[in-house]
């Protein structure tokens, strides 16, 4: 019997290469606004989290209010800089080539608003994959660490969540794979194998060439 019906992929950090890009970007926007921190601290600081979960924070360190305009600018800014700039992670086009080939169903589900994610997808020529089969946090009462966006994901695609393998590389996304009732990968070179594992994630990877053999592999 296939272990699983469907695979739920995140987009940033595990589809796309986006992360660093869109840290500079906040990191240039805080900057002028007084808060200077590194490149490092800004990609720990936004690595799987939504804007406006921020919001308080960011209010507390440059005194804005972090109002739909401001979050208006920092994402066209942002989508300037992803659409000269974003690559697709190493290995993902076979992965997803070899997945598509096995019959196994696929959808991406991100927390991100569905502007970045149709953008980020087309510019690295991975829309195919994902066409009619994308799901957004911001469309869903909840984003994650909640479930919602996964189970939007599942029921959209017609498999049962527990049929569903989930490709995550943040502890918050792992945690909504797991809270889905979903068996959880992780994908680890930003936030770690043992922070992923922690949170939930049956098995991590250290690259998307060990995607296929691991979706075939018992979970450990």
């Amino acid at each position: 019997m296939q272990k699983f019906d469907a695979v739920l992929f995140d987009c940033d950090g595990v589809l796309v290469d986006s992360e660093a890009i869109s840290a500079a970007v906040m990191r240039d926007l805080l900057s002028i606004r007084g808060w200077e921190m590194t490149q490092e601290d800004c990609l720990s600081l936004l690595h799987g989290k939504a804007l406006k979960d921020l919001a308080p924070l960011i209010a507390e360190r440059t005194g804005d209010v972090v109002d739909e305009a401001w979050m208006v600018e920092f994402r066209a800014l942002r989508d300037v800089q992803l659409d000269r700039h974003v690559r697709a992670v190493p290995h993902i086009h076979e992965a997803l080539i070899a997945l598509q080939s096995g019959g196994l169903r696929m959808a991406c589900a991100s927390g991100a608003d569905r502007v970045k994610i149709e953008l980020q997808l087309a510019r690295t020529g991975l829309a195919p994959f994902f066409a009619g089969r994308i799901f957004s946090g911001h469309e869903v009462a909840r984003n994650k660490p909640w479930p919602d966006v996964y189970l939007a994901a599942a029921e959209g695609l017609g498999v049962a969540p527990e049929r569903c393998a989930v490709v995550e590389d943040s502890v918050t996304g792992v945690r909504a794979g797991v809270a889905a009732g979903a068996r959880v990968f992780g994908y680890a070179p930003l936030a770690g194998a043992e922070a992923l594992r922690a949170a939930g994630a049956g098995r991590v990877l250290n690259s998307m060439a060990e995607l296929t053999q691991a979706l075939a592999s018992p979970l450990t």
